[in-house]
């Protein structure tokens, strides 16, 4: 099974689902048979490489509201993501431009699979936990460093324009998939959840779609048939 998800390093939502959906998989019955594709998406793409301001304040700007307030709605988000493990200071992180990010991605993906989810796990993780800023060269060459990626390769992929047109056409399969914002879960081109939608409702998904690519034998075998090419009539 294929489960591609759709997201963007700089979602808080998506950090979440991601923690559900791998509950989900713990739990899941043939976890081992299942193949996971991080997809680009830029919920941001004309953002600059380096927010000048933080969540908090731009939230506050954005609502007419004051900062103070604004930092206590995204505590509440704080407060649902450490139920996931993870630990936000969403008021304090700083957004960017990602689209370098997703890149130095399926670079690594080239490296293997483990290293591409790998890639995908220590950025969110940065941004998120260390309040780092992904859009700037020097901290993605760090974070791609430390999951074992070459620092000079992953320097020439940033220097270049190289794995762009792999971040635009996953864009492209998104939009024609439906995808208006993310996370966003496609089970083997089947099935679609958006949302960082609860574990069991992400293993319900699995586990349907599992049994319906089962093939169900309803009668006994017979000789009317072919099992190679010297059958005969």
């Amino acid at each position: 099974m294929l489960v591609e998800i759709w997201s963007d390093i700089v979602c808080p939502w998506c950090y979440i689902g991601k923690r559900r959906f791998e509950t989900a998989l713990e739990h899941f019955e043939h976890a081992d048979e299942v193949e996971v594709r991080w997809r680009s998406f830029e919920l941001n793409p004309r953002a600059s490489q380096r927010s000048s301001r933080t969540m908090a304040e731009h939230i506050a700007a954005k609502y007419g509201t004051s900062v103070e307030e604004a930092t206590k709605r995204l505590a509440s988000l704080d407060r649902l993501a450490a139920k996931e493990g993870l630990r936000y200071r969403l008021a304090d992180t700083k957004g960017g431009n990602t689209f370098a990010a997703h890149r130095l991605i399926h670079f690594a993906y080239e490296k293997g699979p483990s290293t591409g989810a790998a890639l995908k796990e220590a950025l969110l993780h940065a941004y998120f936990e260390e309040l780092v800023a992904v859009g700037e060269r020097e901290t993605l060459l760090d974070v791609a460093e430390r999951v074992g990626l070459n620092r000079d390769e992953a320097a020439e992929v940033l220097a270049s324009d190289r794995y762009s047109d792999e971040v635009r056409s996953d864009e492209a399969e998104a939009n024609a998939l439906g995808c208006t914002g993310v996370p966003f879960f496609v089970f083997d081109r089947t099935f679609a959840v958006p949302g960082a939608q609860d574990p069991e409702t992400l293993l319900l998904t699995m586990r349907r779609l599992w049994e319906r690519r089962r093939v169900v034998v309803t009668a006994p075998p017979t000789d009317d048939a072919c099992s190679d090419d010297s059958c005969a009539i």
